[in-house]
């Protein structure tokens, strides 16, 4: 965590942080979000500034642990239907949409505060309010390693002949 973020975090200050989304995938290329009443324009890795538009969204991180899944949800106002048809959109055609999870210091916008997390989209549930997405990691702890099977197709002097 970054010095400016712990200092937000330990202090009464009214520096807050701002929590952003940037969704992305085929069918609706990147959309940039943040938990705001006006949209923020900052900066992300590589120095590019960029818009994020306000919206009312709600963020559970995923907990610090050795677990196998780490989740993130988070849910997005879904009164214009806009929110649910960019996702439901990407979902049906079989699209992945990446999710990267970024903080910034209100008073600091010119980069994040804390390394980005990025997922993967693995459900959504919506109704008339809102859109309820689950991103998760990939699960490195249940992972196989080595990642190549030998079986006898993939290596044919395994099979036992007598």
């Amino acid at each position: 965590m970054s010095e400016v973020l712990q200092r937000l975090y330990a202090s009464a200050s009214n520096d807050v942080a701002i929590h952003t989304l940037q969704l992305e995938a085929p069918s609706f290329g990147v959309r940039r979000i943040c938990s705001e009443f006006e949209n923020v324009t900052a900066g992300i890795e590589g120095g590019e500034m960029v818009l994020y538009e306000a919206c009312a969204l709600g963020i559970s991180l995923p907990e610090r642990s050795v677990k196998g899944r780490q989740d993130l949800q988070f849910q997005l106002d879904n009164i214009t239907g806009e929110s649910l048809q960019v996702v439901e959109t990407a979902f049906e055609a079989g699209e992945k949409i990446k999710v990267t999870y970024r903080v910034y210091a209100a008073s600091y916008l010119d980069e994040p505060d804390e390394r980005p997390l990025e997922m993967t989209a693995v459900s959504v549930k919506a109704n008339a309010l809102r859109v309820n997405v689950v991103a998760s990691f990939n699960d490195l702890v249940n992972a196989a390693w080595p990642t190549d099977r030998y079986t006898p197709d993939f290596a044919p002097g395994l099979k036992y002949f007598s």
